[in-house]
């Protein structure tokens, strides 16, 4: 999977809300809780399947947060592969106009 372009959208098989400034993630099928932080959380929230992730980090991590693009970057990348893993987010190297089955 090319990098430059990774497209990202919550998985349909979770359930998500948001409590104070975290984002609690529950995996449908085996009831895995994950919290997100707040970081985490922007981009959770930003996931539109259509924005690819270096944009995402560029709007909602680089101009909230005091990090530079490059490293805000490849943290959020480290993020949402081990996201996809859990199998709560897709992951894809075009844009995720639908759900998968």
């Amino acid at each position: 999977m090319d990098t430059s372009d990774i497209y990202i959208k919550p998985s349909p098989d979770i359930a998500a809300r948001m409590m104070a400034d975290e984002m609690v993630v529950m995996a449908v099928k085996n009831s895995r809780v994950f919290s997100l932080n707040p970081t985490a959380a922007r981009i959770w929230t930003a996931a539109d399947g259509a924005t690819p992730l270096r944009e995402i980090v560029a709007r909602a991590v680089v101009s909230e947060f005091e990090v530079d693009a490059d490293t805000a970057y490849r943290d959020a990348l480290e993020l949402v592969k081990e996201l996809a893993q859990e199998g709560i987010l897709l992951l894809a190297d075009h844009p995720i106009l639908q759900e998968s089955a």
